[in-house]
């Protein structure tokens, strides 16, 4: 069983060794619990010479700059936001597969923060990667399951040196450590490093991607309230996909053509395995009704997955 608190006397240390005096570190910083504990412990370490940079890739939740802002005041680690949505908009340009928008996206990053170091005098570049990001690009199995975009994802040019003071550990443990930090909300569910592009199957846009945002919003509005008023245990994940698929719908007696969503919530430990949430039916119907009554009249259908991890992932893409 780890120990927090020595884990993170640890990590400071062999952060302070990675990065020696008089060096600069950049902190990719998102605003979940991975790279918010990895912040934390960079702050600790090197104090000024940590730069905590929080991207704005248009790729985000709804409301999640505002939370990032809260969360980071509460840990006392000061950050800024760094503007790029139209640097990664194109960058995903007419990028069909999975795996290279991913691929795309952790490119598009670093470029981010290669342009941000340069005015920083910064040389390294830390990161909140956990194990399961590197055993699923492909660090210790036969074939990648999927290319994360802090690890495959990266470029193989790059001049910043990478420090990830997370790499070892499992969710369920970084989420002791947070607890152990103070960090508010430890137990809020992740969010994918590519943000909703890979929750926008098919081309993304920034009308497709304000689609699934919305529609996402509906969701964790949804299953937070059920969770709040004791009906069923917070899930791991619950999120909205928009399908590249466009379907018949109706409108009164007009036929009408929209999109379609899929809702995916699931009960895991790690994230390793996972299993899909049995959610009430009222709970299904009533997101359902609100994915399509309130997401600008563009979604005319909603399914619910009910797919366990294996075979399936949890995220679709």
């Amino acid at each position: 069983m780890m120990d927090p608190a020595r884990f993170v006397s640890e990590a400071v240390e062999a952060v302070r060794a990675a990065v020696p005096e008089p060096h600069r570190a950049l902190v990719a910083a998102s605003g979940g619990i991975d790279s918010t504990v990895a912040a934390v412990i960079a702050h600790r370490a090197l104090g000024t010479r940590a730069v905590a940079l929080f991207v704005d890739t248009g790729l985000l939740r709804k409301g999640e700059a505002a939370r990032t802002a809260e969360i980071f005041s509460e840990v006392g680690v000061p950050y800024r936001i760094v503007p790029a949505a139209p640097r990664f908009f194109s960058a995903l340009a007419g990028i069909l597969d999975p795996e290279r928008k991913r691929r795309a996206i952790g490119e598009a990053f670093i470029r981010v923060f290669e342009a941000e170091a340069a005015t920083e005098k910064a040389d390294f570049l830390v990161q909140g990667t956990i194990a399961p990001d590197w055993i699923e690009s492909g660090g210790s199995l036969r074939d990648t399951i999927k290319t994360h975009h802090n690890v495959g994802g990266l470029p193989a040019t790059m001049s910043l040196k990478v420090v990830e003071p997370l790499r070892d550990l499992y969710k369920d443990e970084v989420r002791s450590v947070a607890a152990h930090l103070g960090i508010p909300r430890s137990d809020r569910q992740p969010f994918p490093g590519p943000g909703l592009a890979v929750r926008v199957a098919g081309e993304v846009s920034p009308p497709r991607v304000e689609i699934v945002r919305e529609a996402g919003a509906i969701v964790e509005e949804e299953v937070d309230r059920g969770v709040t008023q004791g009906a069923f245990p917070r899930p791991w994940q619950y999120f909205a996909v928009l399908l590249p698929v466009q379907t018949v719908g109706v409108t009164g007696d007009s036929r009408r053509v929209g999109e379609v969503i899929s809702v995916r919530v699931v009960t895991s430990r790690d994230a390793m395995t996972a299993t899909f949430t049995e959610l009430p039916y009222d709970l299904l119907r009533r997101i359902s009704e609100r994915i399509t009554r309130e997401v600008a009249g563009r979604v005319v259908r909603v399914l619910y997955d009910v797919t366990d991890k294996p075979p399936a992932t949890i995220e679709w893409e």
